[in-house]
């Protein structure tokens, strides 16, 4: 009898190919490619084999149109009216003018920043702030532009808020006749320190008519009886505190005195009318003759 030989065991070394694979997934590389980059390039790749027919294009957007639409013009996202609190007749007037909706309208078709911009953009509105509350209500509050002064620089009367900046222009003078007037090209940028003159006007207020801006340089003070305080470039306010102490003192304001020409403040001087010119040199003359 031949001996019986035992089976021979599997050899436990792995083949060629399977090595191979074991020692490229040991690098960091070929996973990531493996895991990632491979299949979004199937995927990447059957989606635009898809997309590749204009049938399916269509009908793939048709649906994607559907499917918004079908959630955007759901009731509770409608907006059906617009409430603008804050603003005068006027302005909310402007407001839903420059804001022309057609409601309902859905609030995913509404650019709130974009409208809000266009509001600011209006020359009364300062700020404004745009919101959709419950109830499918537009919400705007607006802040106006308050006016300190009227303004005649150009061909116009317009109100000029203390920051400078236009407001609305104005028929007449007599729609605001509890604004002081100031006029002059380039007094738009000067509101702040004309309103610094206005107050420190004290006892002349009453007989206070307007300011005006001179070669965009200074200012006058406009009185009535046509009387004019002519201020210096620089040192405005301490001028005209000068000439309030001055008429205190002698009542100079109620003479014949057409202009107080505080230019030079070392050297005040007086224009005075020509009646009063004439008078002047009626009682020179006198003095003249009695002296000889």
């Amino acid at each position: 009898m031949q001996p019986v030989s035992a089976p021979k065991k599997a050899d436990p070394a792995p083949s060629r190919w399977a090595y191979r694979f074991e020692r490229l997934m040991l690098t960091p590389l070929f996973r990531l490619t493996l895991r990632v980059a491979l299949p979004f390039a199937v995927t990447f790749g059957g989606a635009t084999l898809w997309f590749a027919d204009q049938d399916r294009r269509d009908d793939f957007n048709l649906m994607v149109y559907d499917l918004r639409s079908s959630v955007v013009q759901r009731e509770e996202f409608m907006v059906k009216l617009m409430a603008v609190d804050g603003a005068t007749d006027g302005v909310a007037e402007d407001i839903r003018e420059v804001l022309p909706l057609d409601f309902p309208v859905s609030s995913f078709d509404l650019d709130l920043d974009r409208m809000r911009e266009t509001i600011v953009g209006l020359d009364a509105v300062q700020s404004a702030q745009v919101r959709i509350r419950s109830g499918g209500v537009l919400q705007i509050d607006v802040v106006e532009r308050v006016p300190v002064v009227v303004w005649r620089g150009r061909s116009e009367l317009e109100l000029i808020d203390r920051e400078g900046v236009l407001v609305r222009p104005i028929g007449s003078r007599l729609d605001y006749p509890h604004l002081p007037v100031m006029a002059g090209a380039g007094a738009d940028l000067h509101v702040e320190e004309a309103m610094t003159l206005i107050s420190s006007l004290g006892p002349l207020m009453d007989r206070f008519r307007g300011l005006e801006r001179i070669g965009e340089r200074r200012w006058d003070v406009v009185l009535d009886r046509s009387q004019r305080i002519m201020l210096p470039e620089t040192g405005a306010v301490r001028a005209l505190e000068r000439v309030i102490a001055m008429d205190r003192a002698v009542e100079m304001l109620d003479r014949d005195v057409v202009a107080v020409d505080m230019r030079l403040p070392q050297r005040p001087t007086l224009r005075i009318t020509d009646g009063a010119v004439k008078e002047l040199w009626r009682i020179r003359a006198i003095e003249v003759g009695d002296n000889k």
